[in-house]
């Protein structure tokens, strides 16, 4: 604003010398100096460009910094995003598409990672753990909160017996720390963003997965050590700034225990 207002003093003195300078040719040439018609175009241009600039810029940032009408509800209840706290840590919320064991779109236009504040501040001293000893390492998150509406949107897309949905949703009546924003779903990924090898993917549902199997699994080969070694330190860098993991799901860590969560915090319906 103040470079417009600087713009049209700069065109008026201008006008006013010019029309000091050549009042004597005024009957002549009534029209206006060449060097203000320059000018006020050259203005005119600049002002196109930089409005065309920031509508760039604007749309560049909009992911960043604009949050969808389910984000902001998260926000309105206390939540955090996790991108506000560290910018670093990798977001690629697994139910926001359909690389999922579901091959379903369940969040839709809600991409971002959002926890209790506390919650998210022990994530960035994972990070700030792992950084620590790996630089180019990241964690990357696949999932943090989970309102309840959607657990139930889930559940009831399963076509299966109760006791075989169990396996890969939590009940809705019985809830999950996925509902209070107290619990993550994490991996590890290198420089070149690539996923560390953690013998399966994210969302895989078998024995193969089961921190509590990890032995028996490599004694029959079914997982290096090197794939141990990955688990292992995912845990540890968790574990260090205060989750603690579940036995049947290596990517899954919790902040506290459901009774806590209870008490401490307000469920995300």
């Amino acid at each position: 604003m103040n470079r417009r207002i600087y713009f049209l003093f700069f065109c008026f003195y201008l006008f006013i010398i010019n029309g000091c300078s050549e009042f004597s040719d005024h009957n002549k040439n009534n029209s206006i100096p060449d060097v203000i018609t320059d000018t006020i175009e050259a203005g005119i241009k600049a002002q196109k460009v930089e409005e065309h600039q920031r509508s760039d810029f604007l749309e560049e940032i909009k992911d960043d910094y604009f949050y969808s009408e389910t984000e902001e509800s998260f926000i309105n209840k206390g939540l955090i995003d996790i991108h506000s706290l560290d910018s670093t840590i990798i977001v690629d919320l697994k139910y926001s598409g359909t690389d999922n064991f579901m091959q379903a779109d369940v969040y839709g236009n809600w991409q971002k990672g959002f926890l209790q504040p506390d919650v998210a501040e022990k994530l960035v001293i994972a990070q700030h753990l792992l950084k620590s000893k790996f630089p180019e390492y990241s964690l990357i998150v696949f999932d943090a909160v989970r309102p309840v509406s959607v657990q139930q949107k889930m559940w009831d897309m399963l076509d299966m017996p109760i006791n075989e949905k169990t396996k890969y949703v939590s009940n809705p009546k019985n809830g999950s720390l996925h509902n209070f924003g107290a619990a993550i779903d994490v991996s590890i990924v290198n420089e070149f963003k690539e996923e560390l090898d953690m013998g399966t993917p994210f969302d895989f549902f078998g024995e193969l997965a089961y921190p509590v199997k990890e032995k028996e699994m490599l004694e029959k080969g079914k997982l290096s050590q090197e794939q141990i070694n990955n688990r292992k330190l995912l845990r540890e860098v968790m574990q260090k700034a205060g989750f603690f993991n579940i036995q049947t799901e290596w990517w899954h860590f919790n902040s506290c225990t459901r009774s806590q969560a209870r008490e401490k915090y307000e469920l995300i319906n």
